[in-house]
């Protein structure tokens, strides 16, 4: 317990110091003084005031060793060579620690210019020991040894500053594919549902208004058609709520809404029920197909005959399925014209074209392409073709 308090106290200075980098510095300026004065009580000089101002002056500018490295190293060298002339050199850690930053925070160009400093430095103060060749093989393998560790330094801060990039980089990117997934997730969804939707309630008003029609020559078959528009609800509830479920948990057996081509003769029924008589005809043998392509063909299907019901007044229509070696052409097509609005209805309102929009992206999942439009002989076409690998397409 005491350990971890005591981490969390040099957790919250580190990170105050951080981002106070000129109260740290003061801190390193003072450590630096410390280690200095004690030797200005001794007989190190001619004059100890002046030796003792030149301490201070040195150290006081290592306050400010991050914002100018090299013009606080160069103002260091020129109090030390100062001090030369006192008989004494006290205060020689100023030195140090002014190149080690040099060498941690200054451009290449700078070092270099700091070396030759000190080299410089390091030959004067050679010629008034009492070896030279001595004294200035010590200087400089102590000005080689520094720069080694604050490129050490250096190098370390950059690779773990690189580390760090890379890291909020892949954070930025996880969330960028988050909402990517999210999006894709939502369009997913909100197909699955025009298309369950949309598709019932065409059927349900197709029953509707047959059952007004019939309601007072034949009372019987209106009940039937109500029956039929009860059960068509029914089910269109039934397929929300598997889809909603979708949405609360992960997908299982009983909640993935996910038709197949075995559920095509239903839908048939239900738009035969509609007043659309629809055959359905299947060319080819049939491969086995993932249900993610059965999922789309059944869409795909179902949104064409629904276009059929709200908005042309086709007399039947027919499914063409043909399965290919590489997958499955599918023709939907009507002899149906435009439906024409009895006089005082209410104008239906204009459609955004989500229908087709949505056939589109599920052939474009399986690299087929929709074609939509007016047939050769008269009424309309759906055609696509689906592949089960559409790179191949």
């Amino acid at each position: 317990m005491m350990v971890t308090g005591l981490l969390d106290v040099r957790g919250t200075v580190t990170a105050w110091l951080r981002r106070h980098p000129l109260a740290a510095d003061a801190l390193v300026a003072g450590g630096v003084l410390a280690l200095s004065v004690p030797p200005v009580t001794g007989p190190t000089g001619h004059d100890h005031a002046l030796s003792l101002v030149l301490i201070l002056v040195m150290v006081s500018l290592l306050v400010w060793r991050r914002r100018a490295p090299f013009a606080v190293l160069a103002a260091i060298t020129g109090v030390a060579l100062v001090q030369l002339t006192t008989g004494t050199l006290n205060g020689g850690l100023t030195l140090p620690v002014a190149f080690y930053t040099l060498a941690v925070y200054a451009p290449g160009r700078s070092i270099l210019a700091g070396v030759a400093l000190l080299e410089g430095a390091g030959v004067v103060l050679a010629l008034t020991a009492g070896n030279p060749l001595l004294a200035w093989t010590w200087s400089s393998s102590l000005l080689m040894a520094i720069w080694f560790t604050g490129y050490y330094v250096r190098t370390r801060r950059a690779y773990l500053a690189s580390l760090l990039r890379r890291a909020e980089r892949l954070e930025r990117e996880r969330d960028t594919q988050a909402q990517l997934g999210a999006s894709a997730e939502r369009a997913r969804i909100a197909r699955e549902m025009h298309d369950i939707i949309a598709h019932n309630i065409a059927v349900m008003t197709a029953l509707a208004d047959g059952a007004t029609y019939t309601v007072a020559s034949d009372p019987g078959q209106a009940a039937t058609l109500m029956g039929e528009v009860s059960a068509t609800g029914r089910s269109a509830l039934t397929e929300m709520h598997r889809l909603l479920g979708v949405l609360r948990q992960p997908a299982g057996p009983g909640h993935a809404p996910q038709p197949t081509l075995a559920d095509i003769d239903n839908l048939l029924a239900a738009v035969r029920a509609a007043g659309l008589p629809t055959r359905l005809t299947v060319t080819g043998d049939p491969p086995a197909l993932p249900p993610s392509i059965q999922l789309a063909l059944y869409r795909i299907i179902q949104e064409a005959l629904t276009n059929t019901l709200k908005h042309s007044a086709a007399a039947s229509a027919q499914v063409q399925l043909t399965y290919l070696p590489d997958g499955v052409a599918l023709e939907v097509t009507d002899n149906g014209r435009p439906r024409v609005r009895p006089a005082g209805a209410p104008e239906a309102e204009p459609s955004a074209g989500h229908g087709i929009t949505g056939m589109r992206e599920r052939a474009a999942v399986f690299g087929g392409e929709v074609s939509a439009g007016p047939g050769a002989g008269g009424g309309w076409r759906v055609h696509t073709t689906l592949y089960l690998r559409p790179e191949t397409s």
